[in-house]
């Protein structure tokens, strides 16, 4: 038999169809109300992969050094090729069929449940399938797709890295009947942190999904299950929510009378309430459950244990539920929350939430910001902050960016850090690992010394000697101390847009309250900064590059145009040039900061996409009083039409060209770097992406222009070697990272040497 139905699971057949699906045969076996569903077994997995001949073929394919970029992803595609591409056994499909129209439902779900995603010392989870509204035609593609992601890049590198054999790691698929869920949601059937009985329901419109990736705000209520009455209900404004839309599942707005609409009632939060003590009981222990409601049904779609909650800390009475370890927590021992650790470093200090730019007075030296996601009018309070958390953002958010160049432990991206920790609370957050734990565990980093033993001033940190040079990306004019003393070379990156949006107004706004010569004066203040701090080293100075949903949150964006996806929309030069009476005002100040002296300023030009964009901003400098052939200026390289047209832009009298890998990786891969749900596609290392940055650099040494790179990528070393071996002129790094990418360059150049001196 391929597969096992749901009724005829239970834990005890996690070798044979995952953690996953024993779960939920456990669950229907106990009379819970989970939608039908069959197993696609583990065992149907590996007689696949023997019977059609491939096995060896696969174990030969992902046998490569995974610290190897460029081998590893061509493995995982080779991999994934020969799974793709091998057809299911008649008599698998057939089987597969059959049990798809006894479910008698249009569309399921088709979920990937590993057999080792839970073993005690190390986590499967996530790294393979899921997919939604999945009808019958689609169904063998979408079960193939689940088993070739065992060999994700992701996959591949961490069953290596923890030394699992390939072949020791099978895959069951739960094929299970679509909820088309009116509400959905998460149920915490005790505390999860202090372990009161006080059940935590989570709630929003539409699938489950939404909740779960953190793409909506839900609703919040908290139940007293000793006498079932409602203590606590926060009614969230839910924007977004996910629904089906044919055999898709897509992101829409919320109908505005929903918005703010509470979206469980009493009755249903009992009812709820009531399920989740069944399957407390059932396994014992408390449970974090996710839970769908669809045409007045409910639905348990998935349960397992509360992993967080401290037992010495645990309370009776009214404030079981309140922190001191009162928030909820993130599933992992001892953690509040967990993301992604975006700047290095570990500290301790007392949480100050932040949701609205008039609380910011409350930020006091040593606090730690708790946020929904950081703005540029934040700046001030962030040089005070000990650390920063935020809900939303990555590794290139403005939190992550401005974090690692004040020095300043961050934790982003944890959906909830606003949710589970409180005003006042005692933490420490750790920007290695990207949690956040209770209490003040651990002091603050010490700051590096930037004087020498005999107290005098101890300069720059000595560099070693390389060709290459090495830059510095620096947002803030107030890290430019502390960007200096690294012993850069330059500054490759200064963002104006950080200057200007900090004034918490659009620049036509300010211009309108203030007038022309305030606007110029704001710019020429933030860039002599950075210009003053780096003198004579030359500091390169970006034009505006924000999109329009970081104007639309400052006074005057409601003028600003509004845009489904910023990132591809009215932003760079084509904004400049689009609105050349703003842009002449940075041009102004560029020349004034020439008039002062500061000839170590250069001009770079964003997002051009052809020599016309370049052509027709060189046009707009001369009239500023910038003589194109007499200062430095250049481009940056980010999208693929300026890539491969690099031989026209550089006939147009630029000096550089400078890659934003940033932007240069979602354009080539149509990868939205701020979504979440492709975040794991995004990889500056691609080999499309590699191809057009080697043919730049070529192409730009055959007409005497100078390379560089400043985008978060500059600051891996993967990279690095690749750029130094391509032969680019500059790198430009990270605060933190440029004293790694000083020695990994030299050590490249040295082999570089070697290898030639061999070779004569």
């Amino acid at each position: 038999m391929a597969l096992r139905w749901l009724d005829d699971i239970t834990a005890d057949d996690v070798d044979s169809v995952g953690g996953k699906a024993a779960s939920l045969g456990e669950l229907a076996g106990a009379g819970l109300p989970v939608p039908p569903a069959f197993v696609v077994t583990a065992d149907t997995y590996r007689s696949f992969v023997q019977d059609t001949g491939i096995e060896a073929a696969l174990s030969e394919t992902v046998d490569v050094d995974t610290e190897d970029s460029q081998a590893l992803a061509a493995a995982a595609e080779h991999a994934q090729e020969l799974i793709l591409e091998t057809a299911v056994p008649d008599s698998v499909r057939d089987e597969l069929l059959a049990a798809f129209d006894d479910l008698d439902h249009d569309v399921v779900a088709v979920r990937s449940s590993a057999t080792a995603e839970d073993l005690p010392d190390a986590s499967f989870a996530g790294q393979q399938e899921t997919f939604l509204n999945v009808g019958r035609a689609d169904l063998l593609d979408r079960v193939r797709e689940c088993w070739a992601s065992l060999f994700t890049q992701r996959a591949i590198y961490y069953r290596q890295e923890q030394g699992f054999s390939h072949d020791a790691v099978d895959i069951a698929v739960v094929v299970q009947a679509m909820v088309d869920a009116d509400e959905s949601g998460v149920l915490f059937t005790s505390h999860p942190s202090t372990g009161a009985e006080r059940a935590i329901v989570e709630a929003a419109w539409g699938l489950g999904e939404a909740v779960v990736s953190g793409a909506v705000s839900p609703d919040n209520y908290v139940v007293d299950r000793e006498s079932g009455r409602v203590e606590e209900v926060t009614v969230a404004e839910k924007k977004v929510m996910h629904v089906r839309d044919g055999d898709d599942t897509v992101e829409r707005a919320v109908p505005d009378d929903k918005r703010e609409q509470r979206v469980l009632g009493t009755e249903t939060l009992n009812q709820l309430v009531e399920m989740g003590e069944r399957v407390e009981d059932h396994y014992g222990t408390p449970q974090d459950v996710e839970w769908a409601i669809a045409d007045d049904t409910l639905y348990l779609l998935q349960s397992r244990p509360i992993t967080t909650i401290d037992e010495s800390g645990a309370t009776d009475g009214a404030d079981a539920g309140v922190a001191d370890g009162g928030a909820m927590t993130g599933q992992q021992d001892g953690v509040l929350v967990s993301g992604l650790g975006a700047s290095p470093g570990q500290v301790a200090g007392s949480v100050r939430l932040v949701s609205k730019l008039d609380q910011l007075d409350k930020v006091e030296p040593g606090d730690i910001i708790v946020t929904e996601m950081t703005t540029p009018d934040m700046v001030p309070a962030m040089e005070r902050a000990a650390g920063i958390v935020t809900d939303q953002g990555g590794m290139t958010s403005h939190a992550a960016i401005v974090s690692r160049e004040l020095g300043v432990p961050a934790v982003v991206g944890t959906d909830a850090g606003t949710d589970r920790l409180q005003d006042g609370q005692d933490v420490t957050i750790d920007g290695d690992k990207g949690i956040v734990e209770p209490g003040a565990t651990a002091a603050a980093d010490e700051p590096e010394p930037s004087s020498a033993a005999d107290g005098t001033d101890a300069g720059p940190a000595p560099k070693p000697m390389t060709g290459t040079e090495i830059k510095v990306n620096v947002s803030i004019p107030a890290a430019a101390e502390r960007a200096a003393a690294t012993g850069a070379d330059g500054v490759g990156l200064l963002r104006i847009e950080h200057m200007i949006l900090s004034t918490s107004k659009t620049p036509e706004r300010y211009v309108e309250d203030h007038g022309e010569r305030a606007y110029v004066d704001e710019i020429v203040d933030g860039v002599r900064t950075v210009a003053e701090a780096f003198y004579p080293r030359p500091v390169r100075v970006r034009t505006l590059d924000a999109p329009t949903d970081e104007f639309r949150q400052l006074d005057g964006g409601e003028n600003e145009p509004a845009e489904h996806n910023p990132m591809l929309g009215y932003r760079g030069i084509r904004r400049s040039l689009d609105r050349p009476e703003t842009f002449r005002l940075e041009l102004d100040a560029i020349a004034r900061l020439y008039d002062l002296g500061y000839d170590n300023v250069e001009v770079m030009l964003p997002l051009v996409n052809d020599a016309e964009d370049v052509l027709q901003a060189r046009q707009l400098l001369e009239s500023a009083g910038i003589d194109p052939d007499k200062r430095t200026w250049g481009v940056m390289v980010e999208t693929p039409a300026s890539a491969l047209g690099i031989e026209q832009l550089c006939e147009t009298g630029i000096d550089f060209a400078s890659f934003g890998t940033n932007d240069l990786t979602q354009y080539t891969l149509a990868v939205d770097r701020n979504n979440e749900a492709v975040a794991g596609r995004f990889d500056e290392l691609h080999p499309a992406v590699l191809e057009l940055i080697g043919q730049t650099i070529e192409t730009c040494r055959e007409h005497d222009v100078a390379t560089s790179i400043c985008g978060q990528a500059g600051s891996k070393p993967e990279m690095v070697r690749y750029l130094v071996n391509e032969g680019v002129t500059s790198i430009s790094a990270n605060v933190d990272a440029v004293r790694d990418v000083q020695q990994e360059v030299k050590r490249v150049e040295q082999r570089l040497l070697l290898e030639s001196v061999r070779e004569s």
